[in-house]
């Protein structure tokens, strides 16, 4: 990304409600190679440098996420390097992972799984801005094939685990209806749509491809999401002018301003 998309709001990092703390911190560390940065009994905290992305906290009595309500679909790992996306594949395939997809979108080349709770993850890496193709607002995003063998072959090395520069670039929503997440993601949030498709429409700040993305490929139609259940406890926005802020989006997912 260029020095424009990178700074401004974006998001600074996702909590999540877990029943199994240490069996859920254990994944991201080994899986991701994040990084612990503190915690207690019920928290962890986890991140890239001294950057934290990740919260896990504990709710043993949570009930067990239901894939078709709205909330997290998944949540999208940047790394810095094309190179540190295939050491990442190669540890992927060598630790055993069970991966769930692989695409070139164009603008990025991403793979993705789930940790053992089933919320989804997208590990990816960004093209340079200057290959994306722009009309005005929108940026052109496809699903393509990706070629795994040549990306696991761009990086030498072993993978150390995430570098620094590793940021959540994006997270990906399950909602109810498309019609009022977009004046939500607009509205609310400030957010410029950049590309729709069937049963999904993508967001961004700063000319990004997104930042935020909501779909309904599984959740249409679902209510107010139970705040009682595993996944998605909150969403965290660098957005100084509003710092300390919380919103709720249509289905009750909160974000909160930093």
């Amino acid at each position: 990304m260029t020095e424009d998309t990178m700074t401004g709001k974006s998001i600074n990092h996702v909590a999540l409600t877990v029943r199994d703390l240490p069996g859920m911190a254990a994944f991201y560390e080994t899986a991701l190679g994040l990084t612990p940065l503190g915690g207690d009994g019920e928290t962890r905290r986890l991140g890239a440098g001294e950057e934290m992305l990740l919260e896990l906290r504990a709710d043993p009595a949570a009930t067990t996420r239901d894939p078709r309500q709205a909330g997290l679909f998944h949540t999208a790992f940047l790394l810095p390097e094309r190179a540190d996306l295939g050491r990442w594949l190669r540890h992927a395939v060598q630790s055993g992972l069970r991966l769930t997809g692989a695409s070139d979108h164009g603008v990025s080349e991403a793979i993705y799984l789930d940790d053992p709770e089933g919320n989804g993850i997208e590990i990816y890496r960004d093209r340079p801005e200057s290959e994306w193709k722009r009309d005005g607002d929108r940026v052109e995003m496809f699903t393509m094939r990706l070629d795994l063998n040549e990306l696991s072959a761009s990086g030498s090395g072993e993978w150390r685990g995430a570098p620094s520069g590793s940021r959540v670039g994006h997270v990906h929503l399950q909602v109810g209806e498309l019609a009022p997440a977009d004046e939500f993601f607009r509205e609310t949030m400030g957010l410029t749509q950049s590309f729709e498709g069937p049963g999904g429409a993508w967001y961004g700040w700063n000319g990004y491809h997104h930042h935020l993305a909501g779909n309904v490929w599984n959740s249409r139609g679902a209510g107010p999401r139970d705040p009682k259940m595993t996944g998605l406890a909150e969403l965290v926005v660098n957005d100084p002018d509003r710092a300390g802020e919380t919103v709720t989006d249509p289905w009750g997912t909160l974000f909160r301003m930093a």
